[in-house]
């Protein structure tokens, strides 16, 4: 199987998003028609990066890893 992880940007106020998914683009659409509760009020959402898997659990460390200090920082670099 397939994972990504992704990071999504607010359009409304620059803030990022990081999750795990299978399917991306499905993925994305809920974040912005609002079926995510903590992304809902900061629609619209734009994909900015994302990382393709085979391994849920290596997906997984690494979404961890972008939501650590050493991971937000590494996101500054790219952005």
């Amino acid at each position: 199987m397939i994972y990504y992880v992704y990071v999504i940007k607010s359009e409304k106020d620059n803030r990022l998003y990081k999750g795990l998914t299978q399917d991306l683009e499905k993925r994305i659409n809920q974040h912005n028609m609002g079926e995510n509760k903590s992304t809902k009020g900061f629609r619209p959402w734009v994909l900015i990066y994302s990382k393709v898997f085979t391994s849920r659990l290596d997906a997984r460390d690494y979404e961890k890893y972008l939501k650590s200090g050493t991971g937000r920082d590494f996101l500054k670099t790219i952005i």
